[in-house]
């Protein structure tokens, strides 16, 4: 609602539901204060830049408590390097109010980076549904194996899925869920022992790590 202030946009869902104007205020102040708006609480939407006017979106989601919110694609129009700030800043809200949020993309590197479960749909039937390790590592079709063929998975894969076989004298482990970014600033040319309950099952090396991205 652009002709409404920050603060009264904020609160519509807490004004429709019936809450009292000084409750409202301060849960208000509370959601404001958690995506950095307090100071532009009444300014006129229509006047705030797009990523400030999703932030105003976001607020006014999380402000009602509802414990499912519905989120259709509310990035798409920004630009890169807004859009991910404001995924950054929805993951920290997420880890701290804890809501299932349905989040809809067409951008797979997106719904991998905040999705705890994707469902991947063609021609508006679920055709698989699965972390975002499951999907890329085991495609349940071609189509899904298609999708998947050109995102970045560095955010997805683990120190068990680009280990080789174990090699001896190798000093200290890391943990096999330990992701694929954390074991690669640990390499410096050398290969990192991976251990599963005080027992070394692989390593990985740079050229594990590149045999896995080649598939």
């Amino acid at each position: 609602l652009p002709w409404r202030s920050v603060r009264e946009n904020v609160g519509l869902g807490l004004e429709l539901s019936g809450m009292a104007p000084a409750a409202r205020r301060d849960k208000i102040d509370q959601q404001l204060q958690l995506v950095g708006l307090s100071d532009w609480a009444d300014r006129k939407v229509g006047d705030l830049s797009g990523g400030m006017q999703q932030r105003v979106g976001l607020a006014r989601a999380f402000a009602t408590d509802a414990p499912i919110l519905l989120m259709d694609e509310p990035f798409s129009a920004l630009d890169p390097l807004i859009r991910t700030r404001l995924q950054d800043e929805l993951l920290e809200l997420q880890r701290a109010l804890r809501r299932t949020i349905i989040f809809v993309s067409h951008d797979l590197d997106e719904a991998f980076k905040l999705g705890d479960r994707i469902a991947i749909m063609e021609g508006g039937r679920i055709v698989q549904c699965g972390t975002p390790r499951e999907i890329f590592s085991a495609p349940a079709s071609d189509y899904v194996a298609d999708f998947v063929a050109n995102m970045n998975p560095l955010g997805v894969l683990t120190a068990r899925d680009v280990m080789g076989a174990p090699r001896p004298n190798i000093a200290g482990t890391i943990d096999p869920e330990t992701p694929v970014t954390e074991v690669i600033d640990q390499l410096h040319g050398a290969a990192v022992a991976v251990a599963e309950n005080g027992t070394v099952i692989g390593a990985v090396t740079a050229q594990s790590v590149i045999d896995r991205l080649r598939g």
